[in-house]
């Protein structure tokens, strides 16, 4: 019985893409960037299992060792740099048009209309960071009763509430309404953002739940589910698939417990495809320029890489990639067009070099692969 681990370290990119030009993103690095500022700032990271399953070939400033796993680097083909773009297309599904963007807000209709189908009404409306938003209107929120809606420069409507002020079950009902309106327009994500705490001090809390715009009919996972194999979502991945595909879901509070659940998981699992995202180093810290708070998750994540290799057979498939960058020491907060690391391990197998692949598709080709299952394209199997 085959078993394939696949973890997305959430914008973990590793250089400018072919076409970063395009998307204003020329020189971000995400991850070169982030061991380079340590290294200049005299406390070097310290990532020493990553270096030895290839990162130390494919990105600057890590001392190069001999790589015990496959390495390689993947260019997206896909239009677009956001979390549901990035995922599916791993999955094989490449879209040449990207999600609708609102880089000055809403527009009066589409307000109108979450107003008119959420018997709500909103403030703010415009682009921002979601720590920032909720301190700036949170006030005014628990005063008026009006949920905050802003976006990014991600194709989202993100609303946020107090959660004394706005019952979970509310603020879900009114995010459902929100994502058929989001359909209308091609918008990519609808994401409620729940915080709690007092004036002055407001925090989001890990209630945060995202209804995504539906996927094409056929990727790999629901190859991989018609074959009759699991595919376990951990993290968020059942919600960028909107389930389609996803067998079994573990939502998570973090990495710590996204990294925890992953290693109970992978050591029950018996066939199948456990499919992991691990969010913090995208929203806690290269939305808020946090170079040093990454690099240091970075690092608990490198921790855990000797209990995963104790936990895989012969046989088993560990890969390890991202689903675009978002580079801290780059100018805004928002994703960039960057290239992301594969690393793949393969018990008791040589490693080799894998190249520059030319699709994030080649990754679920390769897992169809692995596990037996039927994909035709887009992508090609690493081995």
């Amino acid at each position: 019985m085959s078993r394939v681990l696949l973890i997305v370290l959430d914008s973990v990119g590793a250089g400018e893409a072919f076409d970063a030009e395009k998307y204003g993103d020329v020189g971000a690095d995400t991850l070169g960037h982030i061991i380079n500022r340590f290294s200049e700032n005299g406390n070097p990271l310290s990532l020493p299992n990553l270096s030895r399953w290839g990162l130390s070939h494919i990105t600057s400033g890590l001392e190069k060792v001999a790589p015990e796993a496959f390495y390689g680097l993947m260019e997206p083909a896909s239009a677009g740099k956001d979390t549901t773009i990035g995922h599916w297309e791993l999955m094989g599904m490449i879209l040449d048009k990207p999600f609708a963007t609102f880089p000055k807000g809403f527009p009066p209709e589409i307000v109108k209309k979450l107003e008119r189908s959420t018997g709500h009404t909103f403030i703010g409306n415009k682009t921002a960071s979601g720590t920032e938003i909720i301190a700036e209107l949170g006030e005014e929120h628990l005063s008026s009763g009006s949920l905050i809606l802003y976006t990014s420069a991600d194709s989202v409507i993100q609303i946020a509430s107090h959660e004394e002020k706005v019952p979970l079950d509310e603020l879900y009902r009114v995010c459902k309404a929100a994502r058929l309106i989001g359909d209308e327009y091609k918008i990519g994500r609808v994401i409620a953002r729940p915080f709690t705490g007092d004036i002055g001090s407001f925090v989001r809390t890990s209630n945060r739940h995202d209804y995504s715009y539906d996927p094409p009919p056929v990727s790999v996972l629901t190859r991989i589910c018609d074959a009759g194999l699991p595919v376990v979502g951990v993290g968020k991945i059942s919600d960028i698939f909107n389930t389609r595909g996803v067998s079994e879901t573990h939502p998570t509070k973090g990495n710590t417990n996204g990294i925890e659940t992953t290693l109970k998981l992978w050591s029950d699992l018996k066939e199948g495809l456990l499919f992991v995202n691990l969010v913090d180093f995208d929203m806690l810290y290269g939305h808020r320029n946090n170079w040093e708070g990454y690099g240091r998750a970075l690092e608990e994540f490198d921790a855990a890489i000797p209990r995963i290799e104790e936990l895989t057979k012969p046989g088993d498939l560990v890969m390890i990639t991202a689903d675009h960058g978002n580079d801290p020491t780059f100018p805004g907060t928002d994703h960039n067009r960057e290239n992301v690391p594969i690393l793949a391990f393969l018990k008791g197998t040589k490693a080799m070099p894998l190249g520059m692949r030319k699709t994030f598709a080649d990754c679920g080709a390769t897992c169809a692969r692995h596990l037996g299952v039927e994909w035709k394209s887009p992508g090609v199997p690493f081995f």
